[in-house]
C-alpha cells in the first residue's frame, strides 16, 4: 500500500464522523485575584520571623574551614546581581559585627538586623562573623551564619566579601525589597503606563 491509498481508506473511514460540541467547558478567561487572607498569608512566608527565631538551629551546621570562599543564590536571582554582590560592587548601608557574640545571641542579632534594614529599605549589607580560626571547632560563627542566612526567605544572595572588607571573616548580603517598596515600585511603573 502506498502513501496516498492509506490516506483514501483514512478519509473514506472518517466521511460520517462528526466533531464533538464541548458544551461543559468554559473558555471564558478571568483572571485570578488572591483573596486578602491569600495575599496576608503570602507576605507572612516571605517575611523574616521576628517573633520565633527558633527556626535557625543552633544545635547543628555543616562545618566550613576558615578560609573557605561561600557563596549562596536562590532561584531567580539574576546573574548579574550576583557578580556585582560578589566583586563588592554595590555600597554597603549597614555592617554587623558578631565578633564575641554566643550562638543564641548572634541568631537574634542577625534577624533583628535584617529585619531593621529591610523596614530601612536597604538591601546591601555586610555581616561579620569572623574567620573563627582559634574557635574550637574552627569556623563555628561562620558555618552558623551561612547556614541561617540561606534558611532566612529574604535573604536573597550572599558571598564571602573582598579583602578589603573582611575577606573570608564576613559576607556580603543582599536583602529582599520590603512589600511596601514592592508595591510602591509596582504603582510607579503602573503610572508611568497610564
Amino acid at each position: 500500500m502506498n502513501g496516498n491509498n492509506e490516506f483514501d481508506l483514512f478519509q473514506e473511514m472518517m466521511a460520517d464522523v462528526a466533531p464533538i460540541k464541548h458544551d461543559t467547558v468554559d473558555n471564558s478567561q478571568q483572571s485570578h485575584k488572591p483573596t486578602e487572607a491569600q495575599l496576608a498569608r503570602q507576605i507572612a512566608a516571605q517575611s523574616l520571623s521576628e517573633g520565633d527565631p527558633e527556626y535557625l538551629s543552633i544545635d547543628y551546621a555543616k562545618m566550613l574551614k576558615p578560609d573557605d570562599i561561600v557563596a549562596f543564590k536562590r532561584p531567580g536571582v539574576q546573574d548579574g546581581v550576583f557578580r556585582k554582590l560578589r566583586l563588592g560592587k554595590y555600597d554597603i548601608h549597614a555592617r554587623l559585627d558578631l565578633h564575641k557574640y554566643t550562638l543564641k545571641d548572634a541568631r537574634d542579632e542577625i534577624l533583628r538586623f535584617l529585619k531593621q534594614c529591610q523596614r530601612m529599605d536597604i538591601r546591601s549589607v555586610i555581616i561579620v562573623h569572623g574567620k573563627g580560626e582559634r574557635s574550637n571547632p574552627p569556623a563555628m560563627m561562620k558555618s552558623y551564619v551561612c547556614q541561617w542566612l540561606e534558611q532566612i526567605t529574604d535573604v536573597q544572595c550572599f558571598h564571602s566579601a573582598q579583602r578589603h572588607q573582611g575577606g573570608t571573616g564576613a559576607v556580603y548580603v543582599m536583602i529582599k525589597k520590603s512589600q511596601e517598596k514592592k508595591l510602591e515600585t509596582r504603582e510607579r511603573h503602573l503610572n508611568r503606563r497610564s
